[in-house]
Parts: structure tokens; C-alpha cells; sequence
């Protein structure tokens, strides 16, 4: 596993790379980085057609990395205003790291997750990152703005 962080856009990775955020089971998408995604790729209307929600549900699959085009939607809480947890996103990370075994996907673009508005340490969840990838042959490239 290799992690670097680089300075730049992560929209602009380059297009061998999936890209993978945050977001809550709601599917809000309503601020930073998220909502880019709910712009760029029209992914809130895309993560229900592929992920439509259980009747008298209003959120879902916590702890689960859906992947959308290239693009995976890690639900680290179930609802937006929620704060997520350094367990729930290593459960995302975990399912992640099994879909990227299964289809054989070697290079991630991801922003700091967790950190920005979901008030996260960084430190903490790149520790993270590095003990659910370490035995993996996948690069990470992190893009700080």
C-alpha cells in the first residue's frame, strides 16, 4: 500500500483512479465535498436508482461502500447532520478494501475523508486508512485543496 498526499483537485485525478467520500445513508449530499459529487456526477439521484431505500426507510446501508460509476460512496452515518465514527468509517474502509480485491482496483483518489466537515482528526483517520490497506498493493493518492 502506498499513500500519498498531493495538493490539487481531486476531480482532476487522473481517470485509472476511483474516487471515493463520505456521505450519510440519507443521501443529502447537501455540503462540501459531497455536494460537488451531487453536482459533478449527478450522484444523489444515481446512488437511489442503484441503492434505492428499504419502504418507511430514510436512510440506509451504514458501514457500506457503494460503488457508482467510479466513484464509492463510503455511508459512515445514516443521517447528515450526524457526525460519523472512527468505527463506522473503518467498516466503510473494510468494505471497500473487499470490493477493490474483488474487482481488482488498484488506485484511489480520496479527499481527507471524515476531516473536513465531519470533524474527524486526520492523523487519526489516516492511521486508519493505513492499518485496513496496509497488506494491499493499492496507491492512495489523498488531494488536499
Amino acid at each position: 500500500m502506498i499513500i500519498n498526499e498531493i495538493k490539487g483537485d481531486l476531480f482532476k485525478a487522473p481517470k485509472e483512479y476511483y474516487l471515493a467520500h463520505c456521505i450519510s445513508g440519507d443521501f443529502v449530499l447537501r455540503s462540501g465535498v459531497a455536494k460537488k459529487f451531487k453536482k459533478v456526477y449527478n450522484m444523489r439521484d444515481k446512488l437511489f436508482q442503484k441503492y434505492p431505500l428499504e419502504k418507511r426507510k430514510k436512510y440506509g446501508y451504514v458501514g457500506k461502500a457503494l460503488l457508482v460509476d467510479n466513484v464509492f460512496n463510503l455511508v459512515t452515518k445514516a443521517r447528515g447532520y450526524q457526525k460519523p465514527t472512527y468505527d463506522s468509517l473503518k467498516e466503510t474502509l473494510v468494505d471497500m478494501r473487499k470490493q477493490c480485491k474483488k474487482i481488482k482496483i488498484t488506485k484511489l483518489a480520496i479527499p481527507r475523508i471524515g476531516s473536513g466537515h465531519d470533524k474527524l482528526d486526520w492523523d487519526s483517520v489516516k492511521d486508519v486508512i493505513i492499518e485496513v490497506f496496509s497488506d494491499t498493493e493499492i496507491e492512495i493518492l489523498v488531494y488536499v485543496l
